[in-house]
């Protein structure tokens, strides 16, 4: 069934839905393609391919709301997404915030947001193999060293979603994406230690060399041999932006608009207020073309678009949906986010923090003695508190130099505290998914080791 067809088939299921005495109601089609090969010590170890189709509908009888999903295309299972949906709605009980975006919040982002690429779906098996090969291998040459690896993946998707409601709204979107990954195993005496490193793009042609990605990969391993577990001090912590993102992580959790009505977030309440060093800027953005963040409208049918968060450290909005929105008497901000059934959840577009002026060895060169992040481990995360504290692994910072590595240790503060004592910024901002942040140094932390 071709995108017209799927289009016209949420359309009749919403009028078929009303027909059956629903109020309002909404359909979202998806169906995707997707592929994997992982290569292990240069042998095909797994190959997948697979392909999913499926629509959901949400009803609302009044404030009574109901959902149903089915992968059955038939005029029968068509017609028991229907009755299961009504029946659920039938027995639920009442929301007063339950309900659709008004008619003038809907709508869609103008122009090709440059989501999907046809040279993803042309791609032969073999050049998909021998990609994640090359990753691999460059990866093993790279140093006598390397001596083994977990594997390397070539991964992709391409997929099409499809969305309509009661209240005018109908559109539609195609996306696609690949990737390269490889996770080397270093070696010297005794020790061993793995790392790992990606690339990932929109279409084939925008992803990094697959002998780039080795190199990269192997280069991170290398530097985490012989660790050394250092007293525990406080000292200034440097994020690598690879894992500065996972602090937004926390943060986005932190300004979603569910937990700011339930007042389960250390930021309830403080809209207008400084929480972060003025250095700060937070961005969320849907609209950013081929950012793996991007839509053309969110999923209730409202438009994306750029909402700071952050400006210079004064905190600007939450991230809602209709419903956080109407609990917390504000308007959407477009970021209702769900799978294919069920109310709407809140999700982010690209969300980051926008770049500084300092060179990450501008920022290293500025620090006496701290630490490093590399790569972190755990989830000891309190968005209640703000307590933060997590296991982590880098290397020292001596002089302005990176010194030595280090593991088995944890970072810990509060994001209250840590956000207002962010000291430097770096200039590499660079988007590797979703998330992104460059390199982050926060003045102070403790480092607990031996």
């Amino acid at each position: 069934m071709n995108g017209d067809c799927l289009g016209e088939l949420a359309r009749g299921v919403v009028e078929r839905a009303l027909a059956a005495g629903a109020t309002d109601a909404e359909c979202t089609i998806a169906e995707g393609d997707e592929f994997s090969a992982n290569v292990r010590m240069r042998e095909i170890e797994s190959l997948k391919e697979a392909g999913s189709r499926a629509a959901g509908l949400r009803i609302l009888i009044g404030r009574k709301t109901g959902s149903s999903y089915t992968s059955d295309f038939s005029p029968e299972g068509i017609a028991l997404l229907l009755k299961s949906a009504i029946e659920l709605a039938e027995v639920t009980t009442e929301d007063p915030h339950a309900g659709l975006p008004d008619p003038d919040e809907l709508g869609s982002v103008e122009g090709d947001l440059r989501l999907y690429s046809p040279d993803v779906e042309t791609l032969e098996t073999p050049v998909r193999i021998e990609t994640a090969r090359r990753a691999e291998a460059a990866a093993l040459e790279a140093d006598p060293r390397i001596v083994n690896s977990e594997g390397a993946s070539f991964d992709s998707h391409v997929g099409r979603r499809i969305f309509a409601n009661s209240r005018g709204f109908s559109g539609e979107y195609r996306t696609s994406y690949c990737s390269v990954a490889v996770a080397p195993v270093a070696k010297d005496g005794d020790c061993m230690e793995r790392d790992h490193w990606y690339t990932l793009a929109r279409g084939f042609s925008g992803l990094e060399s697959p002998e780039s990605v080795g190199r990269t990969a192997a280069q991170r391993a290398l530097r985490r041999l012989h660790p050394v577990k250092v007293e525990t001090q406080r000292v200034p912590v440097v994020f690598e932006s690879a894992v500065a993102r996972s602090l937004l992580d926390s943060l986005f959790e932190a300004v979603h608009g569910m937990s700011i009505y339930r007042h389960e977030s250390f930021l309830a309440g403080k809209l207008g207020e400084k929480v972060a060093s003025d250095s700060l800027t937070v961005v969320d953005d849907g609209t950013l073309p081929g950012l793996f963040g991007a839509q053309p409208f969110d999923d209730e049918g409202v438009p994306s678009r750029r909402t700071v968060v952050i400006d210079r450290g004064v905190f600007k909005s939450y991230l809602l949906n209709t419903y956080a929105a109407r609990k917390l008497g504000m308007k959407t901000t477009g970021n209702a986010s769900r799978g294919l059934t069920g109310n709407a959840g809140i999700g982010h577009g690209n969300f980051f923090v926008e770049a500084g002026v300092q060179t990450p060895e501008r920022i290293l060169a500025g620090v006496s003695n701290g630490f490093y992040v590399t790569d972190l481990m755990g989830f000891g995360v309190n968005v209640v508190t703000g307590d933060y504290s997590r296991g982590a692994a880098g290397l020292w910072i001596r002089g302005g130099e990176l010194a030595f590595p280090v593991s088995e240790v944890t970072i810990a503060g509060n994001l209250k505290d840590m956000l207002l004592g962010l000291e430097a910024i770096g200039s590499d901002l660079e988007f590797r998914g979703s998330t992104a942040a460059p390199t982050l140094k926060i003045g102070e932390m403790t480092v607990g080791g031996k």
